[in-house]
């Protein structure tokens, strides 16, 4: 490169940059550049075709990926209800093969039948839950004595008797004890179901008795009249709405309820009186309704001992061998059973349960 070239060269010519600098001169745009030529219109129409066909492009990738996402959930539920219909075909197979009292070990062991909670119908603590495990209990190999293990307010009187009578018609095969052992408390429908047994055992400190009946409810017909609300009832039978907590009671309807609460209440200590025979001590206030603890029991001849169920396990074996012959609830109609019943709610539809109840508490 000749000296002419170099004095004309602008990188070779001027102060020294540094390599910053340099940059920012050579990013600057000059003033002398030559503007870019203009497109023509087939150009202008080619780079629109570009675009249209890059646009749909992208539309057709958001509809794959749609697509794909849609398949996705739709897998996973089918997935998922797969796995439901797996597990309550396992359940309903364990129910059968695997309950409780199945493959029961050879060596002696009581067989335990819980009772918890109020003694209704539609509770785990029903006559029908409660009967088929007596009856597992009672056929299972090995089981030396059942044993109701009771921890229960009480409940339904129906519900009381139909355990009552199951008890009594094991009890009476006398191939096998049947012993109540009270928890923390055993009254009223719970205490009917303990009379049947051979033995009732309860805990020092536990609550026993109250044999009695009861029905409780309300009377609004002087507030919903100070409110202005006008109470329409439609019935067949001058007493059919008798228990109408917004309507009046007669007095002849009230002897006659209380009729029905007394004849339920002699049926009990009817019962009671045929499970527990000549032990039962000579005191007026035993049918009073009274509660007592497991202590003041035992001396009213209404508990036969003081322990627990560990307690009475190793007293007959030497050791607490215990088995559960409870049948297990089916958590999938108890699931049902709630969404049902939150569904009606939600809904303002009636539930079907009946306005007239009362119970042995």
């Amino acid at each position: 490169m000749s000296d002419d070239d170099k004095r004309d060269d602008r990188w070779t010519s001027g102060p020294e940059l540094t390599p910053e600098q340099a940059h920012r001169e050579r990013e600057a745009p000059r003033g002398d550049a030559a503007p870019p030529p203009a497109e023509d219109a087939e150009t202008l129409r080619e780079r629109q075709r570009l675009a249209q066909l890059e646009m749909m492009d992208r539309w057709i990738g958001g509809v794959l990926v749609e697509q794909r996402r849609s398949r996705r959930w739709k897998l996973f539920f089918r997935f998922f209800f797969l796995l439901l219909i797996l597990a309550s075909l396992s359940t309903a197979l364990y129910g059968i093969f695997g309950a409780p009292g199945a493959g029961a070990p050879a060596q002696p062991h009581l067989g335990v039948v819980e009772v918890k909670g109020v003694i209704d119908s539609d509770s785990p603590a029903s006559a029908e839950r409660i009967i088929e495990g007596l009856e597992r209990a009672w056929r299972a190999d090995g089981v030396e004595a059942v044993v109701l293990h009771i921890d229960s307010p009480g409940g339904s009187p129906v519900q009381s008797q139909r355990i009552f009578e199951a008890v009594m018609r094991l009890r009476e095969s006398g191939d096998k004890p049947v012993l109540a052992v009270i928890e923390d408390i055993g009254a009223s429908g719970a205490y009917y179901v303990a009379a049947a047994a051979d033995e009732i055992i309860a805990a020092p400190a536990s609550l026993v008795g109250s044999i009695g009946v009861i029905h409780a409810g309300f009377g609004f017909e002087e507030a919903i009249g100070r409110l202005g609300v006008e109470r329409r009832v439609f019935a067949a039978g001058e007493n059919k709405a008798f228990l109408d907590p917004f309507s009046e009671i007669a007095p002849s309807q009230r002897a006659f309820w209380q009729e029905v609460l007394t004849t339920t209440h002699r049926q009990f200590i009817e019962d009671v009186r045929e499970g527990r025979g000549g032990r039962l001590a000579d005191d007026e206030r035993l049918f009073s309704g009274l509660i007592w603890s497991g202590e003041q029991a035992l001396e009213l001849g209404l508990v036969d001992g003081l322990d627990s169920i560990d307690g009475v396990a190793r007293a007959r074996l030497g050791e607490a061998r215990l088995r559960d012959y409870t049948p297990r609830l089916d958590p999938f109609e108890r699931i049902s059973r709630q969404f049902g019943r939150v569904a009606m709610e939600w809904l303002g539809l009636p539930r079907g349960e009946s306005p007239v109840r009362y119970q042995v508490y």
